[in-house]
């Protein structure tokens, strides 16, 4: 079994660790979380260190954070879309507040992207997926060795070569409610965090998702925000200072004379 990467620091030291899935979630800060345009009319609201939401200024986009921290996964940040304001949703994606901040705002950084391409031009990005071939998501994946199981139940689960992350994607329509994508950090039975994307999600979306679930950028924790239980399986990418070589006690002063050769 490898060593505990953080046995000996300093719980309040900030380190870079990979990968990403066991990192932890950092800081549940809801401007880093949402990169939205908040000083060019996007309406924010967050109580005292409580709940947050968030809406672009057509309000048709609509995120919100619900801190829990008595239950599991400590709370809920949901996206949800409107092709018309305050009509039903077209779509949602839900994350477990332990899913790892960096991952919240680089999907919300894409669907910014897709707003204001939709802004500018006249396509549909937010609702008519222009890129709807699920591989756009999942192709990346092979390439950092990621394991692939197909099913005949209409389902894919794609599994990362450490056994601790995984994605599951729903292919094929089975007339339920599961959402079409769901990824999930740790091991599913017990996971450290789960992220749902329903069915019309843009698959730009899920693919900032997956691209940043694995990407090989370190990153900054407290090592006391660090998940404990998978600690054996991080990298440590931040050099760790050395201890300063031992140095033989000072000897008493020569004497008088000592070393002259008479």
């Amino acid at each position: 079994m490898p060593p505990d990467p953080l046995k000996n620091l300093d719980p309040a030291q900030r380190v870079k660790i990979l990968p990403r899935h066991l990192a932890g979630p950092g800081p549940a800060d809801p401007r880093t979380a949402w990169p939205f345009l908040f000083d060019e009319g996007w309406p924010f609201h967050r109580a005292e260190q409580g709940p947050a939401a968030a809406a672009s200024p057509c309000l048709r986009l609509w995120t919100t954070f619900v801190p829990e921290p008595d239950k599991l996964g400590q709370g809920t940040w949901t996206t949800s879309a409107s092709r018309v304001p305050s009509d039903r949703v077209a779509w949602r994606i839900t994350f477990d507040a332990t899913t790892p901040v960096e991952l919240l705002h680089d999907v919300h950084a894409e669907l910014l992207d897709l707003y204001l391409e939709d802004l500018h031009s006249d396509r549909n990005y937010l609702f008519g997926d222009t890129t709807p071939a699920a591989y756009e998501a999942y192709a990346p994946l092979f390439a950092q060795g990621w394991g692939h199981n197909v099913r005949t139940d209409g389902t894919q689960t794609f599994t990362c070569w450490d056994g601790l992350a995984g994605i599951r994607h729903r292919y094929a329509s089975t007339g339920s409610d599961v959402p079409e994508w769901m990824a999930w950090g740790g091991y599913l039975s017990e996971p450290l965090w789960q992220a749902r994307f329903s069915t019309g999600t843009p698959t730009a979306l899920v693919a900032a998702f997956t691209a940043s679930l694995i990407s090989t950028e370190p990153i900054d924790r407290a090592v006391t925000d660090i998940p404990s239980q998978f600690r054996r399986q991080l990298y440590l990418t931040t050099p760790v200072p050395k201890p300063a070589p031992s140095r033989p006690p000072a000897g008493p002063p020569p004497s008088p004379g000592a070393g002259r050769i008479r």
